[in-house]
């Protein structure tokens, strides 16, 4: 920023610099041409009233010649009497003036402004030269030092003003930056500090402190499933182990079917467990297996049709509810879901297919007791489970509602527990593909089935 600042101010003195100097030489220049004028007009009127003296007064650097009508030099300035006339071009027969640029005039050095004045006398024309000597661009060694001084100082005051500048304005960053490289996973406490100025650096800053917010939420959340991960997964090898164990001090007196059968039970468990751990790591990973339009209907379909469950199941089912995403998942999802209805009906269980306003709808409600309003997002944490649910199932692993929530999430959709009548009414809102057939809109294609 210091070098850009410094370099458009040194660009903005040049300009202003040249035209300084342009302006100061063209006023120069003029005042120079009206003392030759003014002094060649003085003999002009000397001319026309009383005699010339041959050596004439003129101001410094003004050059000054009179010619007899016969074109020789009867006047003149010091030392310029003797010698040729400056110069041979002479006004027009229609004017009574001229001028010319001559480098140099007849007897002269450099370049000059040359004016020359016809005045009409009985005995012929009498001619005057008036010569002034030619400004050079830079007009002086003077002006243009004086010129490049200031430029520079100038420069050099705007770049050190723009360094302090923005050395004041970054100094938040760099107090940002330092507490950020502060920050480990064991001080995740830390927040960097918020600057009073509301610009984009206290912006800059609150949203450090919003990620590091997120973060330590993270960590949290992986400390929370971390252990309770573990302590699921040592329950079925410690019951396993504790049977194993007390088998092995009693062989004779052990019946080995029925102890197999109880280690396998825990194995079965610790093997759910690990399955549903594989596939929310898969899920936070974002890996998908396959990307294609599912049609949501014929789906529950499927999974309702090959499945055998003790409660039975009522489908509402409208047609051409596409959603684009993984079939398996949606699948898992939709399986988790009929589980845990499984699970808590009394009776019946009801699925429902529809769209809303360009969004796919899935619920399944069961007529079991319900969830309380208080818990409805406690059932969404991992490993959680609440008292009605381990005593329904000892054997669940607390993954399946989060496992279901994490695909909907991943496909872009939601999944949340709504009010009912009566029961958990568990709603999936999904963006919805929509293909295009036959011209027709798709809330015209179809109606309700049900089962």
């Amino acid at each position: 920023m210091t070098v850009i600042a410094g370099a458009v101010t040194a660009v903005v003195c040049a300009v202003l610099a040249v035209l300084i100097v342009a302006g100061v030489r063209g006023r120069v220049a003029d005042y120079k041409r009206q003392q030759a004028t003014s002094a060649a007009l003085q003999l002009v009127y000397l001319i026309n009233h009383e005699e010339v003296p041959p050596e004439l007064d003129a101001p410094e650097s003004v050059v000054l010649q009179v010619l007899n009508p016969r074109g020789r030099v009867v006047a003149g300035t010091p030392g310029m009497r003797a010698k040729r006339p400056i110069a041979r071009f002479v006004p027009d027969e229609r004017s009574v003036y001229a001028t010319k640029v001559l480098c140099p005039p007849a007897g002269l050095e450099g370049c000059m402004s040359v004016e020359a004045f016809r005045i009409s006398e009985e005995d012929g024309d009498w001619t005057i030269y008036a010569a002034a000597e030619s400004i050079p661009w830079y007009v002086s060694a003077g002006l243009c030092t004086f010129a490049i001084s200031l430029s520079l100082l100038i420069v050099l005051l705007a770049s050190l003003r723009t360094w302090r500048t923005v050395d004041q304005a970054l100094a938040p960053v760099d107090a940002i930056r330092a507490e950020l490289s502060e920050i480990t996973a064991r001080r995740s406490g830390h927040r960097v500090p918020v600057p009073e100025n509301r610009d984009e650096i206290r912006l800059l800053a609150e949203a450090a402190n919003a990620t590091l917010d997120r973060l330590d939420a993270a960590l949290a959340r992986q400390r929370s499933f971390t252990s309770d991960a573990s302590h699921d997964l040592r329950s079925p090898i410690a019951a396993a182990r504790a049977q194993l164990e007390e088998a092995l001090m009693y062989p004779d007196d052990v019946d080995w079917p029925r102890t197999g059968r109880t280690v396998l039970q825990s194995l079965d468990r610790l093997q759910a467990i690990v399955t549903d751990l594989l596939e929310l790591a898969r899920l936070d990973a974002e890996k998908w297996k396959d990307d294609e339009t599912v049609d949501l209907g014929a789906l529950v379909t499927i999974e309702v049709t090959r499945s055998e469950r003790s409660k039975r199941i009522a489908t509402h089912l409208q047609d051409a509810v596409t959603v684009r995403g993984d079939r398996l998942r949606l699948v898992r999802l939709l399986t988790n879901l009929l589980d845990n209805a499984e699970r808590h009906a009394d009776t019946q269980i009801d699925v429902t297919v529809r769209q809303e306003d360009g969004v796919a709808v899935l619920e399944v409600l069961d007529d079991g007791a319900g969830i309380a309003e208080a818990d409805r997002e406690v059932v969404f944490q991992r490993f959680a489970r609440l008292r009605d649910a381990q005593a329904r199932d000892a054997n669940g692993t607390g993954l399946g509602l989060p496992i279901a929530r994490e695909i909907a999430t991943s496909h872009g959709g939601d999944l949340t527990i709504e009010d009912s009548e009566r029961g958990a009414r568990f709603v999936l809102r999904i963006p919805r593909d929509t293909p295009e057939r036959d011209g027709k809109k798709d809330g015209d294609q179809g109606a309700d089935r049900k089962r």
